[in-house]
């Protein structure tokens, strides 16, 4: 059955009016901006005023996309760009971050090990999901290839030259221009949340999850921070709870993890009696 015969409405498709509007007669009126369909209008979609119109465009194509994979749950890792693979360590720009290496492969084991568990639904539940970009992005995207399964990459356009990482399932590789839309899709199926050690982004989004569970915007899903060191290095964050700026019992709200199997286990282990 033909996809014309399969709609539910006797109109015609907006690609048959698109079609036949571009074989209409050359005149100064057809030639016009104003006589274009507005859903083919680039210049249009792309005025001030549509911005509500793209937001809602940015949002809606990737959650069609997802659902018509079959995808009802991710497990989201952020980290830093920067870090390198441990074969290229000695490339790092600081000793510091060729140190942090190892955590390229402690992300890649990771996914790899989600990605087996994911594969056991279909491919539906606890399917990785980073931004798509290099450094552990790449690592996430890697493991969970090797793994056999997909993975999710949400990237964003960014001003200087930059493309998904070559792991990401294409069908599953996005791009974004609002970083708010962004952010929406890693939390709207996220089911554990892993945070790696990184930059302005990284400390962006894990702020960003953690505000949103503390003030219940968000259902408590667990969060995992690879690194205590790193993180203990870089945010005080007994100095927050000793000062009343958050409760003690935020403190609970992360884990902190150091190997691939550690994590898996904290997250089987979520939410039950310690």
């Amino acid at each position: 059955m033909s996809e014309a015969e399969q709609r539910a409405n006797p109109l015609p498709h907006s690609t048959e009016d698109v079609v036949r509007a571009e074989q209409g007669p050359d005149t100064p009126q057809t030639a016009s901006p104003s006589y274009r369909l507005a859903f083919t209008d680039r210049d249009f979609l792309l005025r001030e005023e549509l911005r509500p119109v793209r937001l809602q465009l940015e949002l809606l194509k990737p959650q069609m996309l997802m659902d018509e994979a079959g995808i009802e749950s991710t497990v989201v890792m952020f980290g830093g760009a920067r870090i390198p693979a441990p074969e290229h360590a000695a490339g790092a720009r600081t000793p510091v971050l060729a140190d942090l290496s190892r955590y390229y492969d402690e992300a890649r084991r990771f996914a790899q090990q989600m990605t087996l568990r994911s594969m056991e639904t279909g491919g539906r539940e606890h399917v990785i999901c980073t931004g798509g970009g290099p450094g552990v992005m790449e690592a996430g995207n890697l493991g969970a290839q090797e793994a056999g399964g997909k993975s999710i990459g949400l990237g964003i356009v960014l001003p200087h030259e930059q493309a998904p990482n070559v792991y990401v399932t294409p069908e599953l590789s996005f791009n974004f221009h609002y970083f708010a839309i962004r952010k929406m899709h890693f939390l709207m199926r996220a089911r554990a949340i892993v945070v790696f050690p990184g930059g302005f982004g990284t400390l962006d989004e894990l702020f960003e999850m953690l505000t949103l569970i503390q003030t219940r915007r968000m259902k408590p899903v667990p969060i995992l921070l690879f690194g205590r060191e790193f993180w203990e290095r870089i945010i005080n964050w007994q100095a927050l709870a000793e000062a009343g700026t958050i409760s003690d019992s935020d403190l609970n709200l992360f884990r902190y993890a150091e190997t691939a199997e550690e994590a898996v286990g904290i997250i089987d282990g979520w939410g039950k009696p310690v």
